[in-house]
């Protein structure tokens, strides 16, 4: 693989050389360019590895290069990018300014430090990594084998053996294509995860599946990447999942052989079975003192029989014999065989059956708060859970919780990952499930699970208002007693933990509504509503509000069949279902007006308009909105009020009566300020500066998509930010300010062009008139 560091020099060198020519220092040359000093600095010095392109043409234009001075430069700029159709999007969470590097994902979970055997399985992999990438195609491998063979083990040991062949970086995802708590991850959403770890905000990622895919692959071509694809159901939850071109290599684990992916891709077939005898007892020598080993070859020997020679096996018996290093391996031995005599009858031939007698071992010497533990965790539905969940399911302060998580780690009957949450490998969780129906009676069982229930609801209840400060509450009954919230100090933090908890606040809601728990399945859904659409998951925001739905009926539950209803309208606006939308919210305010609710059905109208309007009818819109208007008064809600205000003067802006609409946004922007709601107020100046275009005060107009812009900066809302600026640049120009209008369009171009947007198009045909989509730079 060529290094691209040479041609980054290239490029730094020839921008300085040119920068000297015209006698321009790094801040005059930044500022006519309108990126950082530090964003050029790095591009001067070869520090940037992949600059946008939009940064080099900025800085282009900034030296009035032509001819065969921009060629030149264009050339090294191809040259540094090293493939067609990459792209550089800046990393999650929108905060790298113009021209600076995106992360690189680095998704691959730790590595087994004391990796055993494989050593033909490795030696397959590697040559088909030396023989295939070299000719440049895509290279996939299939890695099978029965559950607890350790085929997600090998495929992250050996990922991280050659990840310094695939510099642009590593995706990883579990599929949970065999979990026994929930379904398997669908396609969409797990690309929905890697365009994160890929810079992608969440405001441009595409509702539809096949245009996220296509989005996906087009992010992947050029790039020498690695996707480690583990725990896979069947070939058709693989294949949306596969790039498009050469260069990268992927890495799939499954129970399953997945024929299809071998006899349509070209995949490479892995099959694991158990260890070797060899393999074995390599296995507990690296794991257990090898002073204990050289006088018990017998006993090693009998060890590894016992556990059948599984991998999974191997590493809970090894992991109780290092715990007690006074107890000789005979004693060890003894109580497994004691274990294994009195489950033979209950080997049924399964997977969990195969290896009863191993969990039962190592379970029944835990001590009573960790096996309880253990048990309740067999009630969770993963796929892992933080320190102060496991605290509420269990009852307990979050000190013994932690202690019992320890011992479990210890134990190796469960995981604990870099960041400090716990999760169980799914043969265990499946036997935790079963002891748990086994010895604990159902009233606790019920009881643990409305502690955790209680314990993510009242959490999620208080995040949600820091996401969403003008929604209402949702209310819930006091928790349980030994339930206990996480507490938020700012914004930040609170959707750090709603990103943390995402996959488990999804899996435990549709496990409340299918569990007879549905006053939590009503409540817990509204409360992840305001993450889910912030972060653009709308395939889970349909699914739960679908359970609530259906919960609320159960229940007769008028206001929470209207709030699920309002909320499905929301979800399928934004999926571009707009019919299903206006069916939703139909019902919303029909079970509103029944009910005498008017700030249900003031929020439904409120999408009812933006539905109309994006279904080009923004007459009707308009009338909507300004019925909302109307209930959001009556209701007292002024945060509703505000937002209302606003729509209804951007109607009247867009319609042709931009008079009208200041009347409505000048009082929307001091109910903004009096409220202290920054993204509301940003979207009212933006507002407010159309109309004023409209009426031909361009200057005035300037002045408040400065503003817009500038909140919109401070909020890190990059793309909202680049329509403002380039809204502003508009206004400049209609002013015959052309350099300031040219200066607002190149930071605007720079930031669409940084998130792989299309609207940069547009503003990149306003910058180069005539030039066309051609004449931007690979």
């Amino acid at each position: 693989m060529t290094s691209s560091t040479g041609h980054g020099h290239r490029l730094g060198c020839l921008l300085r050389g040119y920068r000297s020519a015209a006698g321009l220092t790094q801040e005059e040359l930044a500022n006519r360019a309108g990126l950082s000093i530090r964003a050029l600095s790095d591009i001067e010095r070869g520090r940037t590895a992949r600059p946008f392109p939009s940064s080099v043409r900025l800085l282009a234009d900034a030296l009035a290069l032509a001819g065969p001075a921009r060629a030149e430069l264009m050339d090294a700029l191809r040259a540094v990018r090293a493939g067609p159709g990459e792209s550089d999007i800046p990393a999650s969470g929108g905060g790298h300014g113009a021209g600076q590097l995106p992360a690189v994902p680095r998704q691959l979970p730790a590595p087994v430090r004391q990796f055993a055997g494989r050593a033909a399985e490795l030696g397959s992999l590697n040559g088909l990594l030396s023989s295939s990438l070299d000719n440049g195609p895509v290279v996939i491998s299939v890695i099978s084998g029965a559950p607890g063979t350790g085929k997600t083990t090998l495929a992250v040991h050996w990922a991280h053996q050659v990840a310094d062949r695939f510099p642009d970086g590593q995706l990883y995802v579990d599929l949970r294509g065999f979990d026994p708590s929930a379904t398997p991850v669908p396609p969409a959403d797990a690309i929905r995860g890697f365009l994160d770890a890929l810079g992608v905000p969440a405001e441009q990622i595409p509702p539809s599946t096949e245009v996220r895919e296509g989005l996906y692959r087009s992010l992947l071509a050029g790039r020498q990447m690695m996707i480690v694809l583990d725990n896979a159901r069947d070939a058709a939850q693989v294949a949306p999942l596969l790039p498009g071109g050469a260069g990268c290599l992927v890495v799939v684990t499954s129970r399953s052989q997945l024929a299809g992916l071998i006899a349509g891709q070209g995949a490479y077939p892995v099959t694991l079975d158990v260890f070797t005898e060899d393999d074995a007892r390599e296995f507990l020598t690296r794991r257990l003192r090898s002073e204990r080993i050289a006088g018990d070859l017998k006993q090693i020997s009998e060890l590894t029989r016992l556990c059948g020679r599984l991998p999974l096996a191997l590493a809970i018996v090894a992991a109780r014999a290092a715990l007690r290093p006074g107890l000789p391996l005979a004693a060890v031995v003894a109580e497994l065989r004691e274990a294994d005599g009195r489950l033979d009858a209950l080997d049924g031939g399964d997977p969990v059956s195969s290896v009863r007698a191993v969990f039962s071992w190592s379970y029944r010497n835990l001590s009573d708060p960790a096996a309880r533990m253990f048990r309740l965790l067999g009630l969770h539905p993963g796929p892992d859970i933080s320190v102060l969940a496991a605290a509420s399911l269990a009852g307990v302060p979050e000190r013994l919780a932690r202690r019992a998580l320890t011992e479990l780690t210890a134990a190796h009957l469960a995981t604990q990952s870099g960041t400090g949450r716990f999760a169980l490998h799914d043969l265990l969780r499946s036997y935790a499930s079963e002891q748990a129906r086994a010895r604990d009676q159902e009233a606790d069982r019920r009881a643990a699970i409305t502690r955790a229930l209680d314990h993510y609801l009242h959490t999620a209840s208080v995040g949600m208002l820091l996401l969403d400060p003008g929604s209402a509450p949702v209310s819930p009954v006091p928790p349980e007693p030994a339930a206990r919230a996480e507490e938020f100090a700012d914004y930040g933090r609170a959707l750090a933990w709603f990103d943390a908890e995402h996959k488990v606040l999804v899996a435990i809601s549709l496990q409340a509504a299918g569990c007879g728990f549905d006053t939590h399945a009503v409540q817990l859904p509204r409360a992840l509503a305001a993450f889910l659409r912030r972060r653009g998951h709308w395939q889970d925001w349909t699914a739960t509000q679908l359970a609530a739905l259906a919960a609320a009926q159960r229940l007769g539950d008028l206001a929470g069949q209207a709030e699920a209803h309002h909320s499905l309208g929301w979800a399928y606006l934004e999926l571009g279902r707009y019919y299903d939308a206006h069916a939703q919210l139909r019902q919303a305010v029909e079970l509103a007006q029944r009910i005498g609710d008017d700030a249900i059905q003031a929020a439904s109208c409120m999408i009812i308009s933006a539905v109309l309007e994006a279904q080009g009818r923004s007459g009707d819109g308009l009338d909507q909105a300004r019925r909302a208007l109307e209930l959001f008064r009556a209701a007292g809600d002024r945060f509703g009020e505000a937002r209302a205000l606003n729509a209804v003067g951007w109607d009247y802006a867009k319609l042709g009566e931009p008079e009208r609409g200041l009347s409505f946004c000048q009082p929307a922007l001091g109910l903004c300020r009096e409220l202290g709601v920054p993204m509301l107020e940003a979207a009212t100046a933006d507002s407010l500066g159309f109309a004023h275009h409209q009426l031909g005060r361009y200057h005035e107009a300037a002045d408040w998509y400065a503003h817009a812009s500038d909140l919109y900066q401070t909020l890190g809302d990059r793309y909202r930010q680049g329509i403002t600026l380039a809204r502003k640049a508009d206004a400049q120009q209609a002013a015959n300010d052309e350099q300031g209008a040219r200066r607002n369009w190149q930071q605007a171009l720079a930031i669409l062009d940084g998130l792989h947007h299309p609207d940069a198009a547009a503003v990149h045909a306003k910058l180069y008139p005539g030039a066309g989509l051609q004449s931007m730079p690979a």
